[in-house]
């Protein structure tokens, strides 16, 4: 369902596979989402130095933050593929037809900060902060109040889906 390409350029170390975490938040995402097409997800790990500077770069944002998502899909509202659908040739790979769902930036230094802050395991942290930017990928934001909360329950469902709870052994 997902091609994942992942680049790990940060020195951070964790207790699971990343790639494998990512691809099962990433597929899980989009099958609760509904997502009609093979899609591609580019995910790179990186440093704060070097996350700061493509936030910089991109949003004119001159911080550090835990994770960037960059939608290469346009939507009318929400997990709502029809334009894709309608002109595929916009907004998929010609040579494998998947569709090129978009990119995300995570911080591994902030994985691990936010996960002690917040009391949890670093794969809990790692896990809903893809599962946050497949959301943003899929056309979801949080900008109003109710946005908020629509993100999160379909994040916590993602992430209950798999057994990454805050409560249990992955917790």
């Amino acid at each position: 369902m997902a091609e994942l390409i992942v680049d790990i350029r940060a020195e951070e170390t964790f207790d699971f596979d990343m790639k494998k975490t990512a691809a099962a938040v990433c597929e899980e995402a989009l099958r609760q989402e509904k997502c009609p097409f093979e899609a591609q997800i580019s995910l790179l790990i990186t440093t704060p130095e070097e996350i700061r500077a493509i936030n910089r770069e991109y949003r004119d944002i001159d911080s550090e933050t835990d994770v960037l998502s960059f939608p290469g899909v346009d939507f009318n509202s929400p997990a709502d593929f029809s334009l894709a659908q309608e002109d595929p040739l916009s907004y998929t790979d010609p040579e494998t037809g998947q569709l090129i769902l978009g990119d995300i930036v995570l911080n591994a230094a902030r994985v691990k900060q936010q996960a002690a802050e917040y009391g949890h395991s670093e794969r809990r942290e790692f896990a809903f902060l893809i599962a946050h930017s497949m959301l943003h990928l899929c056309g979801y934001d949080h900008m109003t109040p109710e946005e908020a909360q629509v993100m999160e329950e379909r994040q916590e469902k993602v992430l209950q889906a798999l057994g990454i709870t805050r409560e249990g052994a992955d917790g």
